[in-house]
């Protein structure tokens, strides 16, 4: 395969000869080179002649579909973006052919001024992914502190941001409240060729529902009471970027009308105003709830379900990855500081038993109250002020078969060990005293029998290592 010249190279795949005309004197006077190519095989041997900034192709030709084009792009040629032309009112191809892989799209008849933003956006994305691929570490060090981590779940995420910014397709960023949504929609944003033009967050919830179109869209002078001036929306706000939807499940049904026109026809008309103007945005929406069932409910309509959920990015809750907790935890405290602080190892074993229910965020509020509590610049146990919804706040205990066959068993006689600690008291007692002196012999025999190594003491126990490490702490056992 040959270089890409001087001037980027273009495909335009089409079999109708007059819009392959048009299409390549369009791209020839913004000063590209362009091969076109009348149905798949044609394309086909182009593609192993030359290497291109781009392939533009019809959705329908004479010996294929448009789609396989697509899927072989997308799978033997990774860095070269492919975008698709529909037919009028096709979404759903466009959609389809989103999922399969395909950069953007442009609808017929093909209004030349989207087409050249198509062109731009395709040119700038290679020369972003030139220079990262020239600098990663550049690249990874651009994730803010709540994308941060090592464990299997978030690594994922990162390598799913990645591929995300080299398309326009619309993403749907799920997961719970805390997690870091919109930080991940930004950073596909940061790390797009979108980065240059603004990033517009909008809470949909937020917003009192008559207000909702003037919002979005803006209105004209008169328009209503109170419209002293003209006022652009969030869509011309962010015209040429990114926008965001968070909680796009709380919008009414109304109003979702009138977004899914302005998506799939790229276009909105301010309130009050009588023509529509075009606008280019890509949209990221954001929701801790389940847009599927709220479909099933009458709550959300399906065919913008469908449309915004051309690529989901799920981010994982911080309980499901405890490993990250140090690596978040010191550059969340970086950030707050500026300077280093330290954590005591108790203070870590704490937070990594802690079930998190709000997730990255109230780490950090969790962090940034310990700071004003910490002293000598380090933070203790008590500073982190965890209690009451800690996943160890009760008494650990040992599963309930364990539990049984140690009540029930006979006194076993160990050096160092009391005879009696598993003997039932009588009532009245103290139940977590109890449990709390069956739950340390057990641990100190484990640890006697393994030699105090504590990861076969946990194996024997039926516990993680993180747990048994905790409990040995917070029930002060010298090994």
């Amino acid at each position: 395969m040959n270089d890409v010249a001087s001037c980027p190279r273009i495909l335009v795949v089409d079999d109708e000869a007059h819009l392959r005309e048009l299409l390549e004197i369009t791209l020839i006077k913004m000063g590209l080179d362009v091969d076109s190519a009348e149905n798949l095989a044609i394309a086909r041997q182009q593609l192993l002649k030359h290497s291109y900034a781009l392939v533009l192709t019809d959705m329908r030709l004479p010996d294929g579909s448009g789609m396989e084009l697509v899927q072989e792009v997308s799978t033997l040629y990774k860095n070269t973006p492919i975008a698709v032309i529909t037919a009028f009112g096709s979404a759903d191809n466009a959609v389809v052919a989103l999922k399969a892989g395909a950069f953007d799209y442009v609808s017929k008849p093909v209004a030349l001024d989207q087409l050249r933003k198509l062109v731009r956006s395709a040119l700038q994305t290679n020369e972003v992914q030139k220079e990262q691929q020239a600098a990663p570490a550049k690249l990874a060090s651009t994730f803010n502190s709540f994308l941060i981590g090592q464990s299997q779940g978030m690594q994922e995420v990162r390598l799913q941001i990645s591929r995300l910014a080299r398309s326009m397709a619309p993403v749907i960023i799920t997961g719970e409240s805390g997690s870091g949504k919109e930080l991940a929609a930004r950073e596909i944003h940061t790390i797009s060729a979108r980065s240059a033009k603004p990033f517009v967050a909008v809470n949909c919830g937020a917003i009192p529902e008559n207000l909702m179109e003037a919002e979005f869209f803006g209105y004209r002078k008169g328009a209503f009471t109170g419209a002293a001036d003209d006022r652009d929306g969030f869509f011309q706000a962010a015209n040429g970027g990114t926008l965001m939807l968070d909680e796009v499940a709380d919008l009414p049904l109304p109003m979702q009308v009138k977004l899914l026109r302005a998506i799939q026809e790229r276009r909105v008309r301010k309130v009050g105003a009588t023509v529509e103007e075009a606008v280019d945005v890509r949209i990221i929406s954001a929701t801790h709830q389940n847009l599927a069932i709220c479909v099933e409910e009458g709550r959300f309509r399906q065919d913008l379900y469908y449309r915004l959920n051309v690529i989901e990015l799920h981010l994982p809750p911080l309980r499901e990855r405890l490993e990250d907790i140090v690596e978040l935890s010191s550059s969340i405290l970086k950030k707050l500081t500026g300077t280093d602080i330290t954590m005591s190892s108790p203070a870590i074993d704490a937070l990594i038993s802690y079930d998190f229910p709000g997730n990255v965020r109230e780490l950090e509020n969790i962090l940034e109250r310990a700071i004003a509590f910490a002293n000598d610049g380090c933070i203790e146990v008590a500073d982190l002020a965890l209690r009451g919804t800690r996943k160890l706040a009760e008494p650990f205990l040992l599963p309930v078969s364990n539990v049984d066959a140690v009540v029930h068993s006979r006194p076993v006689m160990d050096a160092g060990f009391p005879a009696d600690v598993f003997t039932a008291p009588d009532l009245p007692c103290s139940l977590p005293e109890y449990l709390e002196n069956v739950e340390r012999e057990m641990i100190r025999r484990a640890l006697s029998q393994t030699k105090n190594n504590r990861t076969q003491a946990a194996e024997l126990l039926g516990v993680s290592f993180r747990q048994l490490r905790y409990q040995i702490q917070k029930l002060k056992i010298q090994e």
